[in-house]
C-alpha cells in the first residue's frame, strides 16, 4: 500500500511518500486527526508554527500508539523569522510545543514574511535562518532540514553559503499547477519535494476534464489528483481531519498513463475560490 511506501533523502532518512497536512486543524482536532491518520495506516504529519496547533499534533503522535521511531514528523520555521537567534529560539519553542525528542523534518516556511510573500530581499535573512536549522541538525534536534515556498533563486541563495543542501523543498503541486522546471531543478539536486494542496484545495473537483479521466480509472477526484503528485516524484500531503477522507485518499495503487499524465501536467486551473486570500494562492 502507499502508506508503506518512502523516499530516500540526500542524507539517509526514509520520508514516506504520503502524509497528512493539518493546516486549520486546531487543538484537540489536530490530535485525534493524528491518531485517526496513525490508525488508518499513515506515518507521515505534516504541521508548522504558524498552523498554531503543534501542541495538538504533538499530543496525537505522543498517544497514537507508535514508538516514536516509527512517525515522520515534520514542522516549520514561521516565516517571519529572518534571524539566527530567534531561528534558534523558535526550533526549541516547536519541540517543547511538539513535546518530542526530535524533529524528523524541520523547514523554513517562507522565502519572504507573509506580509511581505514574493516580495522584498531577504537572502541574508534566509541564511541566517538556515545556519540555525543546520546548527540544529548537527545537535540532533532534527533528523532533516529544508525549505518551503523557495523557488530556484531563493535555493542557490543558499547553496552559496551551506553546509548541509536543503533535503525537501515543499511547494504548491496539484494537477492544474505544476512547477516543471523548479520540480527538474530540485530533482537535479537530490532535494525531495513535497506536494501541499495536492487537491488544490478543492477548486479542481467540478472539473470535467479532470473528472473525466478520473473517471476512466474508476477513482474519485481527490484520488486522480494524489496519485497525480505521487507520479511526479513528489511527496503528497493532503490535507483532512476527516477519517473516510484519510482512508480514501490513501487508496490510490493504481497507475495513471503517460499520455494522462501529459494532459494533467499541462492543466492550468488556479481558482482556490476562499483561499485566494493566502499569500501562497495568490499567484505572485
Amino acid at each position: 500500500m502507499i502508506v508503506d511506501e518512502a523516499y530516500e533523502l540526500a542524507n539517509g532518512v526514509r520520508i514516506p511518500v504520503l502524509g497528512l497536512g493539518t493546516w486549520f486543524i486546531e487543538g484537540a482536532a489536530a490530535a485525534q486527526a493524528v491518531r485517526d491518520a496513525v490508525e488508518t495506516g499513515y506515518r507521515n504529519i505534516d504541521t508548522a508554527q504558524a498552523y498554531g496547533n503543534e501542541r495538538g499534533v504533538g499530543e496525537g503522535a505522543r498517544t497514537s500508539g507508535l514508538a516514536r521511531h516509527e512517525l515522520f514528523v515534520s514542522t516549520k520555521l514561521a516565516a517571519e523569522i529572518k534571524e539566527y537567534d530567534a531561528a534558534v529560539a523558535a526550533i526549541d519553542g516547536s519541540l517543547d510545543a511538539l513535546g518530542l525528542d526530535h524533529i524528523d523534518l524541520m523547514m523554513i516556511h517562507s522565502p519572504q514574511p507573509w506580509a511581505d510573500f514574493r516580495g522584498g530581499d531577504y537572502a541574508e535573512g534566509n541564511r541566517e535562518a538556515w545556519r540555525a536549522l543546520e546548527s540544529a541538525y548537527e545537535q540532533g534536534k532534527l533528523r532533516a532540514i529544508g525549505v518551503s515556498n523557495f523557488r530556484q533563486g531563493d535555493l542557490e541563495n543558499l547553496f552559496a553559503v551551506c553546509d548541509v543542501v536543503p533535503q525537501v523543498n515543499q511547494v504548491l503541486v496539484h494537477a492544474g499547477n505544476t512547477p516543471s522546471e523548479l520540480l527538474a531543478f530540485c530533482a537535479a539536486r537530490d532535494i525531495v519535494v513535497e506536494a501541499y494542496s495536492p487537491i488544490g484545495h478543492g477548486a479542481i473537483l467540478t472539473n470535467a476534464e479532470i473528472a473525466a479521466i478520473a473517471g476512466r480509472y474508476e477513482v474519485s477526484v481527490p484520488q486522480l489528483c494524489i496519485r497525480y503528485t505521487l507520479q511526479l516524484g513528489t511527496v503528497s500531503l493532503p490535507k483532512t481531519a476527516d477519517r473516510a477522507h484519510m482512508r480514501s485518499n490513501a487508496q490510490v495503487d493504481f497507475v495513471i498513463s503517460e499520455p494522462d499524465m501529459r494532459t494533467l501536467e499541462a492543466l492550468r486551473i488556479r481558482d482556490y475560490g476562499e483561499h485566494s486570500v493566502f499569500p501562497v494562492y495568490s499567484m505572485k
